[in-house]
């Protein structure tokens, strides 16, 4: 089975390449529905949040109130590498399980892809055989961030604290640049399951898998 994480900036459209990825036949997680499991009332990651950063952190329901918790650290860096530290291992161990459970299954799907905003700040892209990097121009990003309700410097806070498209791309083995339609990106995501599909025969047969990266522009 073809491990794959996908990843890219807010509002690149990784989502949008994953949804059209699992429509194709891949397994898909979303690491961020994985953050909002931890955060139940009686998570991990509530459990965790709250030895850190108080209750002031939980919601009515006793599980973690992520606007609150967001703005805690949005302009805090420190806090945010401490909560990264605490959270990031609890999704890894998640999103881990999940492969492991696929894996083992009696059909295992020949692709499974992680989507998530932080695989190379952290350094998880490493535990993946391909790595996928959705990239959009930056007006263009922000254009549809504020679109969706986004306020402009939480977005340009975001931006700052992610990697920039230089970092993913360095460690990519195929960017996707998401500048056009809804129909070209589904083209552009047909092409990369053509390719991820040869990479998952490959694996299966003891091939090694290509050195440096497709770019479906």
């Amino acid at each position: 089975m073809l491990r794959v994480g996908l990843t890219g900036g807010v509002a690149s459209g990784k989502s949008r390449l994953a949804a059209l990825l699992a429509d194709a036949g891949a397994a898909v997680r979303d690491a961020d529905q994985v953050v909002a499991e931890l955060y139940r009332p009686g998570g991990a990651g509530t459990t965790a949040v709250m030895a850190e950063f108080g209750s002031g952190m939980l919601a009515a329901d006793g599980g973690v109130d992520r606007a609150r918790l967001g703005a805690r650290v949005l302009n805090d860096p420190a806090a945010r590498r401490r909560l990264e530290q605490l959270v990031h291992p609890l999704v890894q161990r998640e999103v881990e399980v999940w492969l492991e459970g696929l894996a083992a299954s009696p059909a295992p799907p020949a692709v499974a892809v992680v989507e998530a905003a932080l695989l190379v700040e952290t350094g998880s892209w490493r535990g993946y055989h391909r790595l996928v990097v959705v990239e959009a121009p930056l007006p263009q990003r922000r254009q549809r961030a504020l679109a969706a309700g986004w306020r402009a410097e939480v977005f340009d806070a975001v931006v700052a604290a992610q990697a920039t498209d230089e970092a993913r791309r360095a460690v990519a083995h195929y960017v996707v640049v998401n500048d056009g339609s809804v129909n070209l990106l589904r083209d552009k995501a047909n092409r990369l399951w053509a390719a991820l599909g040869a990479d998952a025969e490959r694996l299966h047969t003891g091939v090694g898998l290509p050195a440096g990266v497709t770019v479906l522009a």
